[in-house]
């Protein structure tokens, strides 16, 4: 972590609920690192547990909603060009574009538990205008269990939260994999609805 973003951290963990919201929409720290130490005040009695989350979901999802609005008013050109000061490549553009148009709007949901697509997923979804409510819906649906699991594992680790990533690790993959799947699901029964509309 650099000085600069250590410094950041530093006074966001200082701000209690307010300092989770905004920490989740710079989205410069990872989400997971955010939420793990939120988990630990909640171990030391300094916020509750429900108060997290819900500054969590508000925070994560309002970040969403911003990319997802320069997907719809900014474009790919404008992302290829200046995602890199979001910290979001090429690449990760490339792939959530390929799963948007693979899996449909449903994909909105899945893919917030899958690394590289989890964040970009939001750029293709704004591209294709796909309606803000439905968008927002499936969003906080997705954030909710990931920032209540991540509070839960710094609730757990107390004074060891900086160790989340090997702690998330058994939690994670067992996401990842389920959130495949569920993404293939959605995909035949869009497939069967299709194919019983032209019948």
């Amino acid at each position: 972590m650099s000085n600069t973003i250590h410094s950041l951290f530093l006074m966001l963990s200082s701000m209690g609920y307010l300092g989770i919201a905004l920490g989740l929409m710079v989205e410069v720290i990872p989400s997971e690192v955010v939420l793990a130490y939120g988990g630990y005040l909640i171990s030391l009695g300094k916020m509750s547990f429900a108060g997290a989350i819900f500054a969590g979901t508000i925070g994560g999802t309002i970040a969403q909603l911003f990319l997802y609005w320069l997907g719809s008013y900014g474009g790919r050109p404008f992302l290829d060009k200046y995602g890199k000061y979001l910290l979001i490549r090429p690449h990760h553009l490339d792939v959530a574009q390929n799963w948007f148009n693979k899996y449909g709007t449903g994909v909105i949901f899945t893919a917030r538990f899958i690394p590289v697509v989890r964040h970009a997923i939001s750029i293709p979804a704004g591209i294709a205008r796909m309606p803000v409510s439905k968008f927002a819906l499936y969003t906080v649906l997705a954030v909710i269990p990931w920032t209540a699991l991540f509070l839960y594992l710094g609730m757990t680790l107390g004074s060891k939260w900086d160790q989340i990533n090997t702690a998330a690790k058994p939690f994670v993959q067992p996401a990842i994999i389920i959130a495949i799947i569920l993404a293939v699901l959605y995909l035949l029964f869009k497939w069967r609805q299709k194919k019983k509309t032209n019948a």
